[in-house]
Formats: C-alpha cells, structure tokens, sequence
C-alpha cells in the first residue's frame, strides 16, 4: 500500500520536467524572432499582429509554425504537472480549500487557453486576415488568461510554501 502513495506524491515530477525542458528548448528555438513571440501573443489588433509577422522573414514564420504542435505537447504537460500537483501532493494544504480548488485548476485552464492560442495563431498565420479582427482580440485574449493563470499558479505555489513553513 505505501508504494502506490509513493508513486503518487512522485508523479507530479516527470511531467514538471518534461514541461521545463519543452518550455526551455522552444524558448531557445524561437529567440532568434525579432520581435519576439511574447509581441505576438498580445497583438490585439490585426495591423500590430501583422506588423510583427511582415517583420519576420519566409524562414522566421515557418520557424514560428513548426513549433506550435510541440508547444502543443508543452501545454498537456504542464497541465499535467499543475493537476498532480494539486491532486497528489500536500503542497496546497496550507490555502484555504476554495484557493486550493484554484490552484488545482489553474495550470489546466492555463492550457486550454494556450490551446486556443495556437489554434488562434495556427490560423492568422497561415494567410492575412485582416478582416477578422474579432480573432485577433480572441488569440490576445486568450494569451493574457494563460498568462495571468500560470503567474497566479506560481504565486499559489509561493504563498502555501511560505505557510508551510510557519
């Protein structure tokens, strides 16, 4: 009975990892992007999100595309890494159970709005489309919630350590 209670505690790590390694390799794989893919992802309007693209070359945009199916696989990680660790570990235990409710989901929704996201980006650049702006506003969007849930998950982490130790 304890080595399954062992497993669990663990599980939460490989998916961590691969998360971390996936996350630094595409950051390493799109540096050179100038500007880079934070300008992209809040790009709110049609002509700042083309802007950016017209300043990328042939090569710079197919680099972009290529690593969206791998950002794919980067976000189902780090979901899985954000469940189990709410899930499976005590590292939450010190919130409140209505924080620790949001702390579970965060890096799951998290992932559902970076889904979005590329799907929103899979799309707007494979051809102009500057008569959708309602899907620039969308992608942006949806790039902000990621954003402001995998800073808040972070944040989670740091305060229910800060309580464990009191």
């Amino acid at each position: 009975m304890r080595e399954p209670a062992a497993m669990r505690i663990r599980a939460p790590w490989p998916s961590g990892v691969l998360a971390a390694l996936l996350f630094i390799g595409l950051l390493c794989y799109l540096a050179p992007l100038k500007p880079g893919v934070i300008a992209l992802q809040f790009a709110w309007q049609p002509l700042t999100f083309g802007g950016i693209i017209h300043l990328w070359s042939e090569a710079d945009l197919a680099r972009y595309r290529s690593h969206l199916p791998l950002d794919c696989v980067l976000l189902l990680a780090y979901a899985r890494f954000g469940w189990l660790l709410g899930t499976g570990t005590r590292v939450f235990t010190p919130l409140a159970p209505a924080t620790q409710r949001l702390a579970r989901l965060c890096l799951p929704a998290a992932a559902l709005f970076d889904a979005a996201e590329n799907a929103f980006h899979a799309w707007l650049t494979a051809a102009p489309r500057f008569d959708a702006p309602a899907a620039y506003l969308m992608s942006a969007g949806c790039s902000a919630l990621k954003w402001v849930l995998l800073l808040g998950f972070g944040a989670l982490v740091l305060i229910a350590l800060a309580r464990a130790e009191d």
